[in-house]
């Protein structure tokens, strides 16, 4: 997942913000991990990680949500983000602070 930030105004185009799968994925293209991994082997490598699991920049710790994943291997990165989606989507819906912050989340900006 990932949004854009309101613009500034200016003509540079801004960087989305990432959170969730799309989050874990970007820090999984910078770590040392090849697969298959085990679910041990990405918690050692980025269990320590926080990663926003919405666009307000509201995280969580990877390793929390590697514990809600039954699969104990992974063949692929995306098999491991497939895994990933659910726990994140769940812990966004029962995380979020009332209707008006679940209406903002939606809002691109």
């Amino acid at each position: 997942m990932g949004v854009r930030p309101p613009s500034s105004g200016d003509d540079d185009e801004p960087e989305s913000v990432e959170f969730g799968i799309a989050a874990v994925d970007a820090r999984l293209k910078d770590a040392e991990l090849s697969f298959p991994a085990t679910k041990d082997d990405v918690a050692a490598e980025l269990g320590h990680e926080r990663v926003p699991y919405n666009v307000h920049g509201n995280d969580v710790a990877l390793s929390e949500m590697l514990a809600e994943v039954d699969t104990e291997e992974f063949r692929s990165r995306q098999e491991l983000l497939n895994e990933l989606h659910g726990p994140f989507e769940e812990y966004r819906r029962n995380n979020s602070n009332g209707v008006f912050q679940q209406v903002r989340s939606m809002l691109p900006f």
